[in-house]
């Protein structure tokens, strides 16, 4: 998506910060990202399994 036309301004932001200094997946990312499938065009779709306790 960042490819795009219009997102230079976020791909330099994207560029100060990585998941190792963010404040929310600093702790590691396997059990904190989506999968994503799809592309700019056809639009995308996200999938996150998680987990609830009762």
């Amino acid at each position: 998506m960042y490819a795009t036309t219009g997102y230079s301004q976020s791909v330099a932001n994207l560029a100060q910060i990585s998941f190792a200094t963010d404040n929310v997946f600093s702790n590691g990312t396997t059990l904190e990202m989506a999968s994503l499938s799809g592309s700019v065009a056809a639009g995308y779709a996200a999938s996150l399994t998680v987990g609830i306790a009762a």
